[in-house]
C-alpha cells in the first residue's frame, strides 16, 4: 500500500484529495495546524499530524514523527497554503515572510525530506498546489502570487533533477475554487468574478481531487514538469 502525505488536508481542497486518495486504498496521512484539525482528519479514517510550516520547530516535529514511526512516504502533496492580502505599499515584513514561509518554504522542506524515502522506493509522486494568481497576478496578493510563481519553478527544475529516478513533479493551478478561503477572502465580489468566467462558476474541491488522484496514478507516469490549470478558462 502506498502512503500519501497532504498537507493542509483538513478542509477544502486538501481535504477532497485526502478523502479521494484515502477511498482509493492509499494510506493517507494529512497534516492541519490544529489539534482540533487533526482529529477532524482521524475522524475520516485520515492519520492526522498537526503541522505549522511557518515554524521550523514544527516542521522537524512532524519529521521526528515520521520517521520514528517508519513511515515511507511515496506522494506528496504540498497543499497548505495562507494569504496575508494587502499592497504593496502597505505590506509588512510579517505579510511578505509568512506566505513565503507557508506557500515556498514549506514545499521546498517537504519535498527535499521525502525524496530521500522516494529514492529509495523508486518510485514516487509530488504533486504542488498552485494557483492561476502565479500567472495573472491579482492586486493586493503580490506575496501570494510570487510564492506560488515560486512554487511552478520550483516543481519544474525539482522535475528535472529527479525524472530517471521514477519520481515525477507536477503542480496543479486552480482558479477560483468554492472553498472557506475564497468565501472569506476580503473584498472578494462572486458574482463579479464570475463574470470572468467562461464556465460561468467557481470549481469544487473535487475536481482538483479528480486530476490529484490521477496523477498519483501510474496512467499517469509519463506526466512530470507540469504546470496544469483547472480554472474554467480564466486563465488560458
Amino acid at each position: 500500500m502506498k502512503t500519501a502525505l497532504i498537507t493542509g488536508a483538513s478542509r477544502g481542497i486538501g481535504n477532497a484529495i485526502a478523502l479521494h486518495l484515502k477511498n482509493e486504498g492509499y494510506r493517507v496521512l494529512g497534516t492541519a495546524t490544529s489539534q482540533a484539525g487533526a482529529s477532524k482528519l482521524e475522524n475520516q479514517g485520515i492519520e492526522g499530524l498537526v503541522l505549522d510550516l511557518n515554524s521550523f520547530d514544527s516542521k522537524e516535529q512532524l519529521w521526528e514523527e515520521v520517521e520514528s514511526k517508519k513511515i515511507q512516504i511515496s506522494i506528496l502533496v504540498n497543499n497548505a497554503g495562507i494569504t496575508r492580502d494587502n499592497i504593496v505599499l502597505r505590506m509588512s515584513e510579517d505579510e511578505w515572510q509568512d506566505i513565503m514561509n507557508v506557500n515556498l518554504n514549506g514545499t521546498y522542506y517537504l519535498s527535499k525530506k521525502v525524496l530521500k524515502m522516494m529514492l529509495k522506493l523508486k518510485w514516487g509522486r509530488i504533486i504542488n498546489i498552485t494557483s492561476t494568481s502565479a500567472s495573472i497576478g491579482n492586486r493586493g496578493q503580490s506575496n501570494y502570487s510570487a510564492a506560488k510563481a515560486g512554487v511552478e519553478a520550483f516543481t519544474k527544475s525539482l522535475a528535472r533533477e529527479v525524472g530517471k529516478r521514477n519520481i515525477t513533479v507536477n503542480s496543479i493551478a486552480p482558479g477560483f475554487i468554492d472553498t472557506d478561503m475564497t468565501q472569506q477572502s476580503d473584498g472578494v465580489n462572486k458574482d463579479e468574478l464570475i463574470k470572468e468566467i467562461p464556465l460561468g462558476r467557481f470549481g469544487k474541491p473535487d475536481e482538483i481531487a479528480h486530476l490529484a488522484s490521477f496523477l498519483c496514478s501510474e496512467e499517469a507516469s509519463y506526466i512530470t514538469g507540469q504546470i496544469i490549470h483547472v480554472n474554467g478558462g480564466l486563465y488560458m
